[in-house]
């Protein structure tokens, strides 16, 4: 399995959660020699201000522990 492939897979086990506070969380791109994973935050997730935190200490947590090369995760 390829590093985009795990990515969709972490993102699609924490959507749940965030679809339940009205937001989603749509992959965009992976720059691999940067290690860096580009996410749009949708729906109630757009403008609210804990999204960052959702963001940090959730998502990109997950993926730097369960994806190899990933060193963080930013908004777009």
């Amino acid at each position: 399995m390829d590093a985009r492939q795990k990515i969709e897979d972490v993102l699609a086990s924490v959507r749940p959660a965030i679809r339940s506070d009205g937001g989603d969380v749509e992959f965009v791109g992976f720059d691999e020699e940067e290690g860096l994973v580009q996410v749009r935050m949708v729906g109630a997730c757009y403008a609210c201000p804990m999204s960052m935190l959702t963001l940090k200490a959730g998502i990109e947590q997950r993926l730097r522990m369960q994806v190899p090369g990933v060193r963080s995760v930013e908004a777009i």
